[in-house]
């Protein structure tokens, strides 16, 4: 089960391969082996990356099954 990195949501979507997206946050995330990557989803549909130290902690605990 996979869970949203930021806020823990186990009610997320999947975009693509090993690529979710968060309603909650709307934040879209790439899980590749070990690597984690989190995108903030603009109003326009633009990916930016996540800036974890103006928004907050990120919870990198993130589980896939």
């Amino acid at each position: 089960m996979t869970t949203c990195p930021i806020c823990g949501q186990r009610d997320i979507g999947k975009v693509g391969a090993d690529q979710y997206y968060c309603g909650d946050c709307c934040v879209e995330f790439m899980i590749r082996n070990q690597d984690l990557k989190i995108y903030n989803v603009e109003a326009d549909g633009t990916l930016t990356l996540y800036d974890a130290t103006a928004q907050g902690t990120v919870n990198l605990e993130v589980q896939k099954g």
